[in-house]
């Protein structure tokens, strides 16, 4: 009888991993991973004696997906509130699609790291046949000698805008059918250059097999996301802090206290929007962020200053460039 009730324990019993284990199994480095967890609450975890998350396995194959969508070009804050069913079926046409593209690929690599990672991952790596490589952009040109390739491959930590015509200038002198620029670090706006330029950005993968998956989709036409639709232009601020301070004393004369309450918000609003423009970002995701909280909170201040226009004009109170 004990045996059978501890056998049904032991049924019943999900198997769990930590977070280190699951960013892991998923292809994650354990920091993305808690970034996620903490910006967008991804998983409803269950936590250990501790206190630690605790993955069920269902969820580190959630995790997986979502790192193979934000890989191809996805946003991470549109992805999380998707279900594992609708990550499925974006994931499928572009697994579909690169299975097409079979047999082995030429490739030109950029990046001694990568090129010493492909020589040693065995069978992962067999697809990818390395015809020429070189340490730096720079030296493309070297190499440049009509060889027929299938992917142009680059890899660098860090990226800036400056890489942008490198990359270009490298593409037109191998003319690959396709280029793939993985990253470690990069600015939001360097990536939507690179992406305009047609090349299939992404961060460096954990395994080969992911690579190689990532260069066929790219043979395929997968992976490129659609251009970001142009964001509503903000506005210059109307109020300074020395107008908001005018305003709020011309205030003090009436019993409403709203223009003071209301300077005060502009100003938080003000400064959180120049701050949101300033904070460091330490990835993509961050910088995809902070953008959208500085256009955010923008647009909250001209809201808000037209408001406190408004409210001056009723009480007669001082606007700047405006007589008293």
């Amino acid at each position: 009888m004990n045996d059978r009730m501890d056998q049904e324990r032991g049924e019943s019993r999900e198997v769990t991993y930590r977070s280190g284990v699951a960013a892991r199994l998923a292809g994650l480095p354990v920091e993305t991973l808690r970034v996620w967890e903490r910006r967008y609450a991804l998983s409803e975890t269950q936590r250990s004696a501790h206190g630690q998350r605790l993955y069920t396995a269902e969820q580190v194959r959630r995790l997986g997906l979502l790192k193979q969508l934000v890989d191809l070009g996805h946003p991470i804050g549109v992805l999380t509130g998707l279900p594992v069913e609708r990550l499925e079926e974006m994931i499928a046409p572009n697994a579909a699609r690169a299975a097409d593209v079979s047999g082995p690929m030429r490739v030109l690599v950029v990046g001694d790291s990568l090129v010493r990672r492909i020589a040693a991952s065995g069978r992962d790596g067999r697809a990818l046949q390395v015809q020429r490589h070189c340490a730096r952009l720079d030296q493309v040109a070297s190499l440049a000698d009509g060889t027929a390739l299938d992917v142009l491959l680059i890899e660098a930590s860090e990226l800036d805008e400056a890489a942008v015509a490198q990359v270009v200038a490298a593409r037109d002198m191998t003319r690959p059918a396709t280029t793939v620029v993985l990253y470690r670090f990069c600015g939001s706006a360097t990536i939507r250059a690179l992406r305009a330029q047609g090349c299939l950005v992404a961060r460096v993968p954990a395994e080969i097999g992911e690579l190689v998956l990532l260069c066929r989709s790219a043979l395929a036409g997968q992976g490129l996301p659609a251009p970001e639709p142009a964001a509503e232009p903000v506005a210059p601020r109307r109020f300074d802090e020395q107008a908001l301070a005018a305003i709020t004393a011309a205030g003090n004369r009436l019993s409403c206290e709203c223009p003071r309450h209301l300077s005060d918000i502009l100003m938080m609003v003000g400064s959180f929007e120049r701050y949101s423009a300033q904070c460091a970002s330490r990835n993509q995701e961050d910088a995809r962020l902070h953008r959208e909280l500085e256009l955010a909170s923008g647009r909250a201040r001209m809201v808000l200053e037209a408001a406190m226009e408004r409210l001056a004009l009723a009480e007669g109170l001082p606007l700047p460039g405006k007589p008293a």
